[in-house]
C-alpha cells in the first residue's frame, strides 16, 4: 500500500500527459472532433448523463457539448417542441413577457427563445455578461478603453443622474465588473416576479437611466451584489469611451480572430447593445471564447487578450456564496476540488446555460436549455460540473470536493 501510495502522483502525471496536446488546437474554422476515449474521457459516463437528460431528469437541456485538448469529445443536441411547451405563457401578459409580446424580450416567444429565428444560434442570457468583460479586455490590450478605476460617473452628465452621493461618485469600472458597485439593487427574485430589478429595467425604455439613477445602498467594493444594470451600464461606458459600439468593436477584434461569423446580438429601446443578456451565439462558437483563456489570451500566433488580463478575470475579488463560489471580472469561479484555491472558469445564464472551463483538465463543457419558470427540474450548474468531472479519466479522489 506504501509503495502504491508513494507512486500514484507519478502515474497521475503520465495519464494526464498522455492526453494533454502535443501544441494547440487552433479552432478557427472548425473543432477536430474524436472519441471521449482519445482524450480520456469515460464515454460511458457521458452516455449515462446523455440518457439522464433524454429521460428527462434535468427538464429542457437541448445542448451537451464536451471539449478537451482543443477536440470535441462529445456533442449532442435535443430537440424540444418550445412552441407547445410554452404556447399559453407565450400568450398570457406576465414579468417574462409584459411588454414585447412579439418581440425579443417575450421570453417565451419560440422565435426568440432559446434559438434566434428557430436556427442554431442560442441565447446566452447572462453569459453575454462575461462576455462583454471580455471584450472589455481586448479594448484594454489595444488600448482603446481606460482604466477600470475611472469613476463611472465621469461618463454621465451628473445634472441629469439621480440620487448621487459620495458613494455613487466612487462607483468605478472596476466595481461593475465585480458586481460590487453598491447600488440598492434586488435580482434575487425570480424572473417571472415584477419587483425584480432586472426585469423592471427591461420593460422600461431607457435601462441605462433606470440603472444610474438607483439609489445606493452599499460602499461600492463591499459586498457582492448581483445585478444586471450594472453590466448594462458598461454599454453606455464602452460607447462613451472609445466611440465605438460593444457589437462592432466584438466583431471584428474578438469574434472574427476566433472564426465566429454568426451571431446576434439583442438591443434596448435606446439601440444600445443589451450587454447584460442579449447575445445569440452557437454553443461551439461559445466555447471558442472559453478555449481563449485556457490557452492565456492567445489564438493561433495572435495576443487577442494580455495574460494579466486573463489572470484579473478569474482571481477572486468577491466572495458570493458560503460553498466557496467566487466572482472574478464577470466570471464566475465555482470551486471543485478539496483544494479550494482551484476553480472552475464559468458562464451563468437564466435558462441553464453553462459554458465551464477547467485550466488543469484542458477541458470545456457547455450546456444549453430553456428552463425559465421557477418549478420544473433542472440541471444546475453543480451538478452539471460534477457529472462532466466523473467523466474525466485518472481523476484522483483526493481532487474531488468534500
Amino acid at each position: 500500500m506504501t509503495i502504491l501510495h508513494r507512486s500514484f502522483p507519478l502515474l497521475l502525471a503520465v495519464v494526464l500527459n498522455h492526453h494533454a496536446p502535443a501544441q494547440s488546437q487552433w479552432p478557427t474554422n472548425r473543432w477536430p472532433t474524436v472519441s471521449p476515449s482519445a482524450v480520456g474521457l469515460d464515454e460511458k459516463a457521458l452516455a449515462a448523463l446523455d440518457s439522464e437528460i433524454l429521460g428527462g431528469k434535468y427538464g429542457y437541456i437541448d445542448g451537451m457539448l464536451v471539449i478537451r485538448n482543443g477536440k470535441v469529445a462529445y456533442d449532442k443536441a435535443y430537440k424540444f417542441d418550445y412552441d407547445s411547451i410554452y404556447s399559453k405563457e407565450a400568450k398570457v401578459r406576465s414579468a417574462l413577457n409584459a411588454h414585447d409580446p412579439s418581440g425579443p424580450y417575450n421570453y417565451f416567444n419560440p422565435w426568440w427563445h432559446p434559438f434566434y429565428r428557430r436556427g442554431n444560434l442560442h441565447t446566452l442570457q447572462s453569459v453575454t455578461k462575461t462576455i462583454t468583460s471580455v471584450v472589455i479586455g481586448v479594448a484594454t490590450k489595444r488600448k482603446d478603453f481606460p482604466s477600470l478605476d475611472t469613476p463611472i460617473l465621469s461618463f454621465f452628465d451628473t445634472t441629469k443622474v439621480a440620487n448621487i452621493d459620495d458613494r455613487k461618485r466612487r462607483i468605478k469600472i472596476r466595481h461593475l465588473l465585480t458586481m460590487s458597485d453598491g447600488f440598492d439593487w434586488n435580482e434575487n427574485l425570480p424572473y417571472n416576479d415584477p419587483n425584480n430589478h432586472a426585469v423592471q429595467m427591461e420593460a422600461s425604455f431607457d435601462w441605462v437611466q433606470l440603472a444610474i439613477d438607483r439609489p445606493m445602498a452599499n460602499e461600492p467594493g463591499r459586498v457582492f451584489n448581483y445585478n444586471s444594470g450594472a453590466t448594462q451600464l458598461l454599454s453606455h461606458i464602452f460607447r462613451a469611451a472609445t466611440g465605438k459600439d460593444v457589437e462592432e468593436y466584438a466583431s471584428k477584434h474578438l469574434f472574427a480572430p476566433l472564426g465566429i461569423h454568426q451571431f446576434y446580438w439583442k438591443r434596448t429601446s435606446t439601440g444600445l447593445p443589451d450587454t447584460e443578456g442579449g447575445l445569440f451565439l452557437e454553443p461551439r462558437d461559445l466555447a471558442k471564447i472559453w478555449y481563449l483563456f485556457l490557452r492565456n489570451g492567445k489564438w493561433d500566433g495572435s495576443d487577442i487578450l494580455e495574460p494579466e488580463w486573463v489572470k484579473a478575470s478569474i482571481t477572486p475579488s468577491m466572495t458570493v456564496s458560503p460553498d466557496g463560489t467566487k466572482y472574478g471580472l464577470k466570471w464566475w469561479l465555482v470551486p471543485y476540488s478539496s483544494d479550494s484555491s482551484r476553480f472552475a472558469w464559468a458562464g451563468s445564464g437564466f435558462g441553464g446555460q453553462y459554458p465551464v472551463a477547467f485550466q488543469e483538465y484542458d477541458l470545456i463543457m457547455v450546456f444549453t436549455g430553456w428552463n425559465i419558470l421557477p418549478e420544473g427540474s433542472r440541471l444546475s450548474r453543480k451538478i452539471a460540473i460534477e457529472q462532466i468531472l466523473s467523466a474525466v479519466m485518472g481523476r484522483p479522489s483526493s481532487d474531488k470536493k468534500k
